[in-house]
């Protein structure tokens, strides 16, 4: 909240200190009796969550197209054993290659057998699940997921999904198309019923009336009975065939920091360690409270966020100069576009943790003060007035995350 003495303090070195651009934007400019009041009508409930829009940073300059969304705003599709919501392009036009699905199924509970146009990639937040898939060369692939574990599809993959004991589950699907939806997926119950029962029987090699029973409308998600012993149904599933050459899910939640320290930690999967996830590469960031994800950008693919826990509040900066800052809370979206300069702040008193995910076979990322740390300092200096004494205190080697 800005005080008086804030903004007069800011208005009087608005010129020389943050913002450069005249005339300066923000509440420094709200000098006449309640200038900064806003009499209309509103919803606090819905505003008070947005300090960052309510009164934006001075250094927040021009305008962005919006990187916000929520699940948390989301249409729910109920059925009997689950749910799903979805944020695609069609709500986020920003998000142009993700789209995101938020997905309940309890426990027995089924997301049926299909396949997609699309790579489907997932973190596990809740419970755990059976999943089942068989790869292109005819290999099936049975696994229990649990939470912080991933998995990845490649597109027309079959696979299912299936709620364990003791509360089924609830996970985060991005497709690697950001106009993938989740409500419009090849279903073999869709499959069967608009195949005439002659054919099915000819496919099969069975009568026609063994059809009889199938059902007329798709499944989707329905409510079924708890799987049996995993080691049994991998055997089933295999009926002789070869392992597939790669696993299908990724333990990221326990796997090695790629960064740490007492101000967080930062977990990579890609290609390099999770070599069947082609299409998809993923960050989990975890910001301890005051702290910073640091200042930074990816070269190679935009990010689509995923807030899991607490609050955050994001600055975005791209040429013109723009500078847009936003805040996040649990179940909400962000979107950076790919060589767009941001950072995170933890907001909350508690952990913030969020995912960013990138349509890229690799994890790429620029820091800021590792590139100006690796720069020689004379140069930096000239372009910053800022002492080489300075510069040469900056981290080095792009710590990840910095303290508060």
């Amino acid at each position: 909240m800005w005080t008086v003495g804030a903004l007069a303090a800011t208005s009087a070195r608005a010129a020389s200190f943050g913002n450069p651009d005249l005339p300066p934007q923000g509440a420094i400019n709200g000098k006449g009796p309640g200038n900064l009041a806003d009499p209309g009508p509103q919803t606090p409930l819905l505003g008070d969550q947005f300090p960052s829009a309510q009164s934006p940073p001075p250094t927040d300059v021009g305008s962005m197209p919006k990187g916000w969304a929520s699940f948390n705003d989301a249409p729910k599709r109920i059925q009997n054993g689950g749910w799903a919501r979805q944020v695609t392009q069609a709500d986020f036009p920003v998000s142009k290659t993700i789209s995101g699905v938020n997905m309940r199924l309890t426990r027995g509970g089924i997301r049926e057998l299909h396949w997609h146009q699309a790579a489907e990639w997932a973190i596990m937040t809740y419970g755990s699940c059976r999943v089942t898939v068989l790869d292109a060369e005819g290999r099936p692939y049975v696994a229990d997921v649990k939470e912080g574990d991933l998995w990845y599809f490649p597109a027309g993959l079959p696979h299912s999904l299936q709620g364990l004991g003791p509360d089924g589950c609830e996970f985060v699907i991005c497709f690697d198309d950001g106009e993938a939806n989740e409500f419009n997926t090849l279903l073999v119950s869709d499959w069967f019923a608009h195949t005439p029962p002659e054919a099915l029987a000819k496919n099969f090699g069975v009568p026609a009336q063994d059809f009889a029973k199938i059902p007329l409308q798709n499944l989707w998600i329905f409510q079924g009975t708890l799987p049996g012993d995993l080691a049994a149904d991998r055997a089933e599933a295999a009926r002789g065939a070869a392992a597939p050459e790669h696993p299908f899910i990724f333990a990221l939640g326990s796997s090695k920091p790629v960064r740490e320290s007492d101000s967080g930690a930062i977990r990579v999967a890609d290609t390099g360690n999770f070599p069947v996830s082609t299409t998809i590469a993923a960050a989990l960031v975890t910001v301890r409270p005051g702290g910073i994800r640091e200042m930074h950008w990816h070269p190679n693919a935009d990010e689509w966020q995923y807030y899991l826990k607490g609050r955050g509040r994001m600055t975005v900066f791209n040429t013109g100069p723009n500078a847009t800052t936003t805040d996040f809370a649990a179940g909400d979206i962000g979107y950076v576009n790919r060589n767009y300069g941001h950072y995170v702040e933890n907001t909350g008193d508690a952990d913030l943790v969020f995912i960013g995910v990138f349509r890229a076979p690799r994890y790429e990322e620029v820091s800021l003060s590792n590139w100006l740390t690796h720069t020689p300092r004379a140069l930096v200096a000239q372009h910053l007035n800022v002492d080489e004494a300075t510069i040469a205190a900056w981290p080095v080697n792009g710590p990840g995350v910095m303290p508060g």
